[in-house]
């Protein structure tokens, strides 16, 4: 939280090309899963709100939610051209939401950075609703392939495909749905 906090009204300017690539990537994956007028998303470690961008003209709601205050100011401006997305100040591993409510969540830039990425994909897993689509990224320089890989199936998610990705893709796409 401190770090974000910190760097949250630089953080566009020196992550914003490697945040797009990793949303790019994962829309590109969800093309027959689409985020539409009736999704309900949840943007799990929202940031600064980048993702708000590619999908807020296409979901009916996004939840934008972040452990960051200053981080959620960033994010606050990004999605005041948008009516549809709304944000909560929280931890990712103790979300104040209903099981089983959102369509979509999407994890990106998140599990690396948090104590312990089980339990912040289990919190992730109990907020989708069946069939919902699940999309978490990894940093290479964090985890393997085969720790990555290995967390999203024992979570018994139902992958749809992994991304290693090129060197422009500084991590993991893993889109999936929850069973």
């Amino acid at each position: 939280m401190r770090r974000y906090d910190l760097t949250a009204e630089i953080y566009n300017m020196r992550y914003a090309e490697e945040q797009a690539a990793k949303i790019e990537a994962a829309l590109k994956i969800l093309e027959s899963l689409k985020v539409e007028r009736n999704s309900l998303v949840l943007d799990d470690g929202c940031g600064t709100g980048l993702l708000f961008n590619y999908i807020a003209d296409k979901a009916g709601m996004i939840v934008g939610l972040d452990i960051s205050r200053k981080t959620l100011a960033e994010a606050k401006r990004c999605s005041e051209k948008f009516g549809n997305v709304h944000l909560v100040l929280a931890d990712a591993d103790y979300m104040p939401f209903k099981d089983a409510v959102f369509s979509h969540v999407f994890a990106i830039t998140l599990i690396q950075n948090t104590p312990n990425p089980e339990k912040t994909l289990v919190e992730a897993i109990r907020v989708a609703g069946k069939g919902a689509v699940i999309v978490v990224t990894g940093l290479k320089k964090k985890f393997s392939l085969e720790f990555f890989e290995g967390l999203i199936r024992k979570l018994c998610l139902n992958v749809i495909e992994i991304r290693d990705g090129d060197e422009s893709l500084k991590c993991y796409v893993a889109a999936c749905t929850k069973i």
